[in-house]
């Protein structure tokens, strides 16, 4: 079975008819489409309710963009120094080497800069990306993420991480990548090898939505990352109609972590154009955070974070747990909603 990149190819693998591929031709004329043979099996017979199918299949509502949504959401051209490099907080950069995926999320925060045949950087344009990393002593945590790195080759990862490496003051590097559950097979034992290198910490997160993604051969992907050591983190968004509910959270964390990823950000969707079908309020995603907390353990808390338009950073988007209580104590709140006077 081939790729998806059109309204064509998903109408030919049953995914829609073909008035539902008419009513998005606008969107895919503007919003790119993938999907891997992989995925296309695992959504053989879905319908439009089915998680998975939500998240990469286009919609008729992607057509409508809200007044406050934006091309650039998260504000990453204003932070990028140098092609390649966002330097948004001092002490860490993100590394784009390429703006391609194996898959197109509808809800995607650079969809307006990914693409089918993506641009990667050139030799030299990547040569400058690390300069700039090894001109800048602060940067101690390179994020490495896209498009989606882990479609490049292992020979070009390993050459990022390599170089990397080399850089006395870079202490970690973290790739980002829906690639274990949407491509697992491309999760080799040489491209976990390229992974890799001394004197430099790597760390993953991978972005995982639904516990549905969770099949048997992801599972297997994920499996030959952690038995190589390198230590996993698990990428949510809150999405509407997918998984904004507590127990298809507590199902989803609780699956992460039995497969050795530590839930780490629960991300409130970012104000990209085509994607408010997706958004639920802050209000109703901080509810879900505390019905959660004391129905699953610590090792299954995300922060629930919002991304600050405009390139700002995250904020904890969490509901307040402790707050001010006259001039010299505190009301701090237990799982169950009770208050407890606190002063110390």
């Amino acid at each position: 079975m081939k790729a998806a990149h059109s309204v064509t190819d998903l109408v030919a693998a049953g995914l829609m008819t073909p008035a539902a591929g008419a009513a998005v031709a606008a969107v895919a004329d503007r919003y790119a489409i993938a999907l891997t043979p992989y995925l296309l099996e695992t959504l053989e017979n879905a319908a439009p309710g089915d998680p998975l199918y939500a998240q990469y299949v286009p919609s008729p509502e992607e057509a409508y963009t809200a007044p406050e949504e934006r091309e650039d959401p998260i504000g990453d051209v204003a932070r990028s120094p140098v092609k390649g490099i966002v330097h948004r907080y001092p002490d860490r950069v993100l590394l784009k080497p390429l703006h391609a995926c194996a898959v197109y999320c509808r809800f995607c925060f650079r969809r307006e800069m990914v693409g089918p045949g993506g641009e990667a950087l050139s030799p030299d344009e990547l040569d400058a990306a690390l300069a700039y990393v090894r001109t800048h002593p602060e940067v101690w945590e390179v994020v490495v993420t896209g498009g989606d790195p882990l479609l490049l080759s292992p020979r070009r990862l390993s050459h990022i991480v390599r170089s990397l490496s080399d850089i006395p003051h870079v202490g970690v590097v973290r790739l980002h990548t829906r690639i274990p559950v949407a491509d697992p097979a491309r999760v080799t034992a040489e491209l976990v090898e390229a992974l890799k290198a001394p004197d430099l910490a790597t760390w993953m997160a991978v972005h995982v939505n639904h516990a549905n993604e969770l099949t048997e051969e992801a599972r297997g992907a994920i499996a030959r990352l952690a038995d190589a050591g390198i230590p996993l983190l698990g990428q949510t968004v809150l999405l509407k109609g997918i998984n904004d509910d507590a127990a298809t959270l507590e199902t989803l964390f609780r699956g992460l972590v039995r497969n050795r990823i530590k839930p780490y950000y629960l991300h409130h969707p970012d104000l990209a154009a085509g994607t408010s079908h997706f958004r639920p309020s802050l209000a109703e995603g901080q509810a879900l955070v505390k019905g959660l907390r004391g129905r699953v353990s610590g090792l299954c808390q995300p922060t629930y974070v919002l991304d600050i338009p405009g390139g700002h950073g995250k904020a904890p988007a969490a509901p307040g747990w402790v707050r001010p209580d006259g001039e010299d104590g505190y009301l701090a709140e237990d799982f169950t909603g009770a208050t407890h006077r606190y002063r110390g």
